[in-house]
C-alpha cells in the first residue's frame, strides 16, 4: 500500500516537473513576428463597430502551445499585482498604449500561483502557454497563461 502511495506521488510530481521542461514551440523574435500575423474584421455590437481579430496560420500553429517571449512590461495599476502583468515587444515610448505599435504588439502574462517578477524597465523574459482572444474586447487578443518569469532577455544591457 505504502509503495502504491509512493508511485503516484512519484508519478505527479515527474508529470509536473516534465510539464515545466517541456520544449517551447517558439521563442525570442520570433514568437512577436508570428504574433503579427492578424487581421481584423469589423462587426458590430451595442456600442458600435468592433474590430475583431482573425488570426493567420502561423498563429493558430502555436495556439495552446508552450512559447518563450521576451519584452517590456508597461506600467499601469495592475502592473503591480501578483499575478498579471502587459508585456510589449516594444520599449514604452512606442508600444501600443503609448506610442505607434499596434494592438499585436503586446500580450497579457497571467503568472502561476506563486511565481513572482520584479518590474523594471529592461527586457523580460516569460515562458508559457499562448491562448488567444477574438471574443472579449475587454481583454488583449495574445495571453499568456501558466506564466513564469524567466529573468532578464539574453539581449538585456
Amino acid at each position: 500500500m505504502i509503495m502504491k502511495k509512493i508511485l503516484i506521488v512519484g508519478l505527479l510530481l515527474f508529470e509536473g516537473f516534465s510539464a515545466h521542461l517541456q520544449d517551447a514551440k517558439m521563442k525570442g523574435n520570433q514568437v512577436w513576428k508570428t504574433l503579427a500575423d492578424v487581421k481584423y474584421e469589423i462587426q458590430k455590437d451595442e456600442y458600435g463597430d468592433v474590430y475583431v481579430p482573425v488570426f493567420g496560420k502561423d498563429i493558430l500553429s502555436i495556439k495552446d502551445q508552450i512559447v518563450e517571449v521576451d519584452g517590456f512590461v508597461i506600467p499601469s495599476d495592475i502592473t503591480f499585482t501578483d499575478d498579471y502583468l502587459i508585456l510589449s515587444s516594444l520599449p514604452i515610448s512606442e508600444c501600443f498604449f503609448c506610442g505607434s505599435g499596434g494592438p499585436e504588439t503586446v500580450m497579457e502574462v497571467h503568472l502561476k500561483k506563486d511565481e513572482r517578477y520584479k518590474y523594471n524597465t529592461k527586457r523580460l523574459k516569460f515562458r508559457g502557454k499562448l491562448t488567444l482572444n477574438a471574443k472579449n474586447p475587454d481583454n488583449l487578443m495574445y495571453q499568456l497563461v501558466e506564466g513564469e518569469f524567466l529573468g532578464l532577455a539574453d539581449d538585456s544591457y
